[in-house]
C-alpha cells in the first residue's frame, strides 16, 4: 500500500465554496515516522469572519431547501465516502497515528453519520394539539438556527466532523468546521466529499489555523453566527463556554471522562477481557469513551490481570499504514509524553508500572501499561489517561465499587460486565454516567444518542437528539 496522500487530498481554507490559500501556512506531521505530509492553510481571524459570511449569505437559500434534497446530498455523500472509504482511512492513519484497523473502523462509522441524518432530515416532527381550556391551538415547529461553529478534536479526526457536520446539514444550518491542527487533511478530505456530493457553495466552510484561541473569539463574537457544537477537553470547553455566554449563544459540549470498566463477581473473565481490549484499546486508548480506570472484584482480579496483560502483550506496535500492526502512534509525541508524565507520577506515589512489550524508538509509539495495586483516588484514577494505560483497582463490595466508579466529576460512559444483562442493567441505573455499555466493550452507534453527564458536556449527537441541537423550538398560538 502507498504510503502517500490521497490524490484528492485538499491542502486550502474552504470559504464559500472556493480553496482559499493562505500567507502562512501550518505543517501537518506524521506522528509514526515525525516527517512533514503536508503544509495547510493557516487562517487569520478575519479569514474566519471570511467564512462566517459565507456561510451566512449560503443560510437563506439552503435553510429553505426540502428536507428531501438536504437529505440526498447526505445520502450522496455517504455513498461517496463508502466507494472512497480507504483514501479516508489512509488520511487518518498517516495525520493521526492510529492503528489501520482502527481507521478503517472510524471511517466506517464516520460515513454512517451521513447515512443516519439523510433518513432522520425528513422526519423532524412538530406537535398539533388543543390548548387544556379550549381557547386555542397549540403548534409547535422547528426551523434551523442558523450558521453552527463545530469545532473538532484530533483523536477522530473523521467521526467528529461527520457527527456535526450530517445533523446540521439536516437540519438546515450552515457550517463552519475548525479541525484540530494535528489532524485537519481528513476533515477537509470530508468537506470535499461534501461538495462533490452537491452542498451548494457556503455551506460547508472549513477554516485550518494555528491560532484557534483568537480565530473562534472572533467566529463566535459575530452576531450571525448561531450556535457552537464543540468536542475536545472540558477545560477548552469551560473557556468557550465563558465566550458563548456573552452572547447566550446556545452550546453542545461533548467533553471529557473518566470511564470506569466494572468487571463485577460471577462476570465471564474471557469477555470482560475482550471488551477491555475494546474499551481500552481503541484508538489505542485516545479516545474521551476510553475506559480509564478498572474495578475488578477480588475474587476474578487477578485472572482478569493476567488475562488482559498477556492480551496487551500479543499486540504489534508500529505504523498504522502497515495493516499488520495492532497498536499505532500517539498523535504526537507531546501527546505520548503527556501520558508518561502520568505513569510517572504514579510511580512517585509508589506504583510500580512496568510496560508490557517494547515500543519503536523512533516515532510518537507507546508500549500498554498494565498497573496492578492501585488504589482508588491516585492520580491515575484522578486523570483522563488517554493512553494504553490501564490501572486495576480491586474490591470486594460492589456498592463501594459503584461509588468507587462516581467518584469523579465526568461521567460520558462507563463499562459492566455482570454475570447477565438483568445484574448490569440493574448496576447500570446507578452509574452517573450519560451511558453505559453492559456486557460489551463498545456502545457508540450513530443511531444512538451521544453524550454525557456532570462536566462530560452538554446536549446529545447522534440518534434523533442530534439534529435537534441545530434546530430551534417556536410556538404558535393559533384560533382555529
Amino acid at each position: 500500500m502507498s504510503v502517500g496522500l490521497p490524490e484528492r487530498t485538499p491542502t486550502s481554507l474552504l470559504v464559500g465554496g472556493q480553496w482559499v490559500q493562505t500567507a502562512t501556512h501550518l505543517q501537518v506531521i506524521n506522528p509514526a515516522t515525525l516527517g512533514s505530509l503536508a503544509e495547510i492553510g493557516d487562517a487569520t481571524p478575519e479569514q474566519g469572519l471570511d467564512a462566517v459570511a459565507a456561510a451566512h449569505d449560503a443560510f437563506g437559500s439552503w435553510s429553505v431547501s426540502s428536507a428531501r434534497s438536504r437529505a440526498e446530498i447526505l445520502r450522496k455523500a455517504f455513498d461517496i465516502m463508502t466507494s472512497e472509504i480507504e483514501d479516508c482511512a489512509r488520511l487518518i492513519v498517516l495525520e493521526n497515528g492510529k492503528a489501520w484497523r482502527d481507521a478503517m473502523g472510524e471511517a466506517t462509522y464516520a460515513a454512517e453519520f451521513f447515512r443516519w441524518f439523510s433518513e432522520v432530515a425528513a422526519h423532524v416532527q412538530g406537535d398539533f394539539r388543543y390548548g387544556p381550556n379550549g381557547d386555542k391551538t397549540i403548534i409547535t415547529d422547528y426551523r434551523p438556527m442558523g450558521v453552527a461553529y463545530l469545532i473538532t478534536p484530533w483523536n477522530f479526526p473523521a467521526a467528529m466532523a461527520t457527527r456535526k457536520l450530517a445533523p446540521a446539514l439536516a437540519a438546515g444550518c450552515t457550517t463552519i468546521l475548525k479541525p484540530a491542527a494535528e489532524t485537519p487533511l481528513t476533515a477537509l478530505w470530508v468537506a470535499d466529499v461534501l461538495e462533490r456530493a452537491g452542498a451548494p457553495a457556503g455551506v460547508v466552510n472549513v477554516v485550518t489555523t494555528s491560532k484557534s484561541g483568537p480565530v473562534s473569539e472572533a467566529i463566535l463574537s459575530d452576531p450571525r453566527v448561531a450556535t457552537l457544537s464543540f468536542t475536545g477537553s472540558t477545560y477548552v470547553g469551560k473557556l468557550l463556554l465563558e465566550q458563548t455566554a456573552k452572547r447566550v449563544l446556545p452550546s453542545s459540549m461533548e467533553l471529557g471522562g473518566n470511564a470506569p470498566f466494572l468487571v463485577l463477581e460471577g462476570a465471564d473473565v474471557d469477555s470482560a477481557v475482550e471488551g477491555a481490549m475494546v474499551a481500552k484499546m481503541r484508538n489505542g486508548g485516545a479516545a474521551c469513551t476510553a475506559a480509564n480506570r478498572f474495578y475488578v472484584h477480588a475474587s476474578v482480579a487477578d485472572e482478569f490481570a493476567v488475562k488482559f496483560e498477556a492480551a496487551l502483550r500479543g499486540m504489534k506496535i508500529g505504523p498504522g499504514i502497515d495493516q499488520s500492526n495492532d497498536l499505532g502512534a500517539m498523535v504526537s509525541v507531546k501527546e505520548r509524553d503527556k501520558i508518561l508524565e502520568i505513569v510517572q507520577e504514579a510511580e512517585k506515589e509508589g506504583i510500580t508500572a512496568t510496560a508490557v512489550s517494547e515500543a519503536p524508538g523512533e516515532g510518537a509509539f507507546l508500549s500498554p501499561y498494565v498497573i496492578r495495586d492501585v488504589q482508588h483516588g491516585s492520580s491515575l484514577t484522578r486523570n483522563e489517561i488517554f493512553g494504553p494505560v490501564a490501572p486495576i483497582v480491586t474490591f470486594e463490595d460492589q456498592s463501594e465499587a459503584i461509588r468507587m466508579a462516581n467518584d469523579t466529576e465526568y461521567g460520558l460512559i462507563s463499562y459492566v460486565y455482570a454475570k447477565d444483562a438483568g445484574e448490569g442493567i440493574k448496576v447500570a441505573r446507578q452509574m452517573e454516567s450519560g451511558m453505559v455499555a453492559i456486557n460489551r466493550g463498545i456502545a457508540s452507534d450513530p443511531a444512538a444518542s451521544f453524550g454525557g453527564m456532570k462536566e462530560s458536556g452538554l446536549g446529545r449527537e447522534g440518534g434523533f437528539d442530534g439534529i435537534h441541537e441545530f434546530l430551534e423550538t417556536q410556538y404558535f398560538a393559533v384560533d382555529l
